[in-house]
C-alpha cells in the first residue's frame, strides 16, 4: 500500500536496484508497514527546473492508506536527508507531497484494501 514516486533530474546510478531497495526498507520502517506491500518508484527526468536552475532537485510523492498528517515533517526529515546521502539531493531542492489514500480507493489483487 505504501508508494514512493521519486522523480529526479539527477542521474541514477548503474546500482539503482540498491537505491530502491534501501528506500523499500525505509518507508516500511517509517511507516510500520510491511515491505511486502511496499512499492518504489525512481525516474530519471533531466528535463526539471526548480527556483530557476537545473541544480540536482527531486519531486516524490508519499502516499499510503493510514498516512498520518501529524507525522509528515518527520517524513520530510527522513526522506529528504536519505536523498542527500544517497544522491546528492539538498533538501531544499526536495519538494514531497503526501497523501492518505482510503482504503476503497487503494486496488491491489483484484480487489481493494
Amino acid at each position: 500500500m505504501p508508494l514512493l514516486s521519486i522523480e529526479t533530474n539527477t542521474a541514477l546510478p548503474a546500482n539503482s536496484g540498491r537505491l530502491t531497495a534501501e528506500l523499500s526498507a525505509s518507508v516500511a520502517q517509517w511507516l510500520g508497514k510491511p515491505e511486502g506491500y511496499v512499492m518504489v518508484r525512481l525516474q530519471h527526468n533531466p528535463a526539471m527546473r526548480f527556483a530557476g536552475t537545473t541544480d540536482p532537485l527531486a519531486y516524490c510523492e508519499l502516499k499510503s492508506i493510514g498516512l498520518p498528517e501529524s507525522g509528515t515533517g518527520d517524513l520530510s526529515r527522513e526522506l529528504c536527508a536519505q536523498l542527500e546521502q544517497l544522491l546528492s539531493i539538498p533538501a531544499e531542492r526536495v519538494y514531497i507531497e503526501f497523501s492518505d489514500a482510503p482504503r476503497k480507493l487503494w486496488g491491489w489483487n483484484g480487489s481493494t484494501f
